[in-house]
């Protein structure tokens, strides 16, 4: 059976790109385009798609709009087609909020030999939203205040300041990220992350979620002392690294190579956490399609940190962590809403048990 595609888009070039490369692929056919949400909730109702690619700005109705009016009533796989830029960045976040499954951003200039170029990128976008575990969901307001009351402080200064979070995630991270976060006390060990998608999202991403939660996030910019009460997200352009300097733990950045496709990789802030930090890691593997992460989740294990990873029913798409538990590498498996809780269980028993030996 093919991946049946609704191609929403107010632009015809982009709409007539999008389906030469859907259609050349032997797996995936365009079974309807549609230039509105109007005209897309017809087709909607006459092809039952697997996946719909969705732009965001478009006439008679707004694409963020019908997207939430979509994941309330018929709730299905949403690839958003989105225009990098400042507020394009920030129109997509809030679009994966609303229960997109990903995202993949248009080229800014020769947009039909661009958007053929990105055939592999859009067409594995495409590949992974149909496997995709998509719910309805309880939405707030934009800007809204998330998370509850979230978990009480950890009050033991030793663990704050020398235990590391380390975490990893890719498709239908944006969220679980935030919802890990939104948990944290504001005395929480400091915690680097790496969430596959591509620079220009980043620091939107960051600011969004430092509004939304009690500890600091920024976009990581290489050379800081990692500090209890923040987090560091790994800026799309480049890897994120842990390493030592001293007494303290410092961000580093690393333009390289891609590693497992992606830049930046799960798999080398992993590595550099069991090199730089050991025993005193935790790491976190959440929703991502793929296997970027299990190894250097393994090598954090082999160095003596612990590890988490998010279970199946609460993932997007269990690639990541699956992959992570299948080599070994997690020692503990958890629902994203208890994640947080397990591993800050972990590190005050952890601290506990110094205390007494």
């Amino acid at each position: 059976m093919k991946i049946k595609v609704l191609i929403v888009d107010d632009s015809a070039l982009i709409r007539s790109v999008m389906k030469e490369i859907i259609n050349s692929q032997p797996d995936m056919e365009v079974v309807g385009v549609a230039p509105d949400p109007i005209i897309a909730r017809e087709l909607i109702k006459q092809t039952n798609p697997d996946v719909l690619t969705l732009d965001v700005e478009m006439p008679r109705m707004d694409g963020l709009d019908f997207l939430e009016k979509l994941m309330r009533l018929r709730p299905m796989p949403v690839l958003m087609v989105s225009s990098l830029t400042e507020r394009g960045s920030e129109i997509t976040l809030r679009a994966l909020e609303l229960g997109a499954v990903d995202f993949v951003t248009k080229p800014k200039m020769a947009i039909q030999s661009g958007m053929l170029e990105y055939t592999e990128l859009i067409t594995d976008k495409i590949r992974t939203a149909s496997r995709a575990r998509v719910k309805a969901r309880q939405i707030a307001p934009a800007g809204a205040a998330q998370g509850g009351e979230g978990l009480p402080m950890l009050r033991n200064p030793l663990t704050s300041s020398e235990k590391l979070i380390i975490i990893g995630a890719s498709t239908g991270g944006t969220e679980a990220i935030k919802d890990f976060l939104v948990q944290m006390p504001s005395d929480c060990p400091g915690i680097l992350i790496t969430q596959h998608m591509p620079a220009g999202f980043t620091k939107s991403f960051a600011q969004r979620l430092d509004s939304l939660c009690r500890i600091g996030v920024k976009e990581a910019e290489g050379n800081e002392r990692v500090l209890p009460g923040h987090a560091y997200i790994a800026p799309g352009h480049s890897h994120l690294k842990l390493v030592r300097s001293g007494a303290n733990y410092m961000t580093q950045l690393d333009a390289g190579e891609p590693v497992n496709r992606h830049r930046p990789s799960v798999d080398v802030l992993f590595h550099s956490a069991a090199q730089a930090a050991g025993k005193n890691a935790v790491g976190v593997i959440l929703t991502g399609m793929g296997k970027d992460g299990a190894h250097g989740m393994l090598e954090m294990k082999e160095a003596g940190a612990y590890n988490f990873a998010q279970d199946e029913a609460s993932c997007v798409v269990f690639g990541m962590p699956r992959e992570a538990i299948a080599v070994g590498a997690a020692h503990e498996v958890g629902p994203l809403n208890a994640l947080p809780g397990m591993v800050l269980h972990h590190l005050a028993a952890n601290s506990s048990r110094a205390l007494r030996v």
